[in-house]
């Protein structure tokens, strides 16, 4: 009897574990950006909270076929819910749209808003990057930025142009954008050189945190006068607000990216297609010197 018992519980047990929810999740990080770590935290927290699993993938080329591949990958495991980033949807928008037709939903976050449905996206979870950049625009106009560069570090993605031109929309200007790369030395060697190579440009804005913290040094080894604002956070950026060195940063509360979209997915699997009535923006928000010590903890981390 305490044999069939226990074979009772163990079966019971096996059971439940089967039955778990199972969630993948595919970014278009190459490991280097210290943005995207605290996407995952968030979506791991998230299936912790409702007991499902989770798997995080991202292709470390960053090329857009290998991203495409991860996320066919994901579909033949047939998961509960797939939550994955846009950057560009022309390269990605067959596979995502491959996995709706599967039945799988999806939720896109972080980049590619506005081609979010017509890829087959349930919906969007993110930071509306064109307002997002119009807004960080105004404010270094009214700062006083005159002539402005913007450093992008991922020129196919689409939602980083739109920081871009949405900044230089804001100044009434047309858009002035130089490709960085992501690796941090040729961020550094590319700013400054730009710099050097025109030294009317009085304001720069990085749209990554890594991109900012390189591009600090960059105007410290010139010596030029540069009103320097940014995106996302990491410690270095809070301390560079703190020491002046940056006027600002957009804040997008990347764990938001990753939370909410687990969350949603649950719901939805859960309660017959429930949904929320519309995209969720996560941001903007500016993190300056009035408030930059309050989220200094957080930074990396949570936010």
């Amino acid at each position: 009897m305490k044999r069939i018992m226990l074979a009772a519980v163990a079966a019971i047990l096996m059971a439940g574990a089967a039955s778990a929810e199972r969630y993948v999740m595919v970014t278009h990080t190459q490991g280097t950006d210290p943005f995207w770590p605290v996407v995952e935290k968030g979506a791991k927290d998230a299936a912790a909270a409702i007991g499902a699993d989770l798997e995080y993938n991202f292709a470390p080329s960053g090329d857009m076929a290998d991203m495409a591949k991860l996320i066919e990958a994901a579909t033949a495991t047939n998961p509960d819910g797939l939550v994955v980033s846009l950057p560009d949807a022309a390269a990605l928008g067959n596979a995502i749209r491959a996995a709706s037709n599967a039945g799988i939903p999806v939720i896109t976050i972080n980049s590619g808003l506005e081609s979010s449905r017509e890829v087959g996206a349930l919906m969007h979870i993110g930071q509306p990057e064109s307002l997002a950049g119009y807004k960080a625009g105004e404010r270094a106009m009214a700062e006083g930025a005159q002539n402005p560069l913007c450093l992008n570090q991922e020129a196919f993605n689409t939602a980083l142009v739109d920081r871009c031109n949405g900044y230089f929309e804001a100044m009434g200007m047309e858009t002035n954008m130089i490709d960085v790369s992501n690796d941090v030395s040729q961020i550094k060697t590319r700013t400054a050189a730009a710099l050097q190579a025109d030294a009317s440009i009085d304001s720069v804005l990085a749209v990554g945190p890594h991109v900012c913290e390189a591009a600090a040094e960059a105007v410290e080894e010139v010596g030029a006068d540069i009103h320097l604002s940014c995106f996302d956070m990491t410690p270095g950026v809070i301390n560079l607000i703190q020491e002046g060195k940056v006027q600002y940063t957009v804040d997008q509360q990347q764990r938001l990216q990753g939370y909410m979209p687990i969350i949603v997915l649950h719901l939805y699997n859960a309660n017959a297609g429930m949904l929320p009535g519309s995209n969720i923006p996560s941001g903007p928000g500016f993190v300056d010197a009035s408030n930059a010590a309050s989220v200094l903890e957080q930074a990396g981390v949570n936010r």
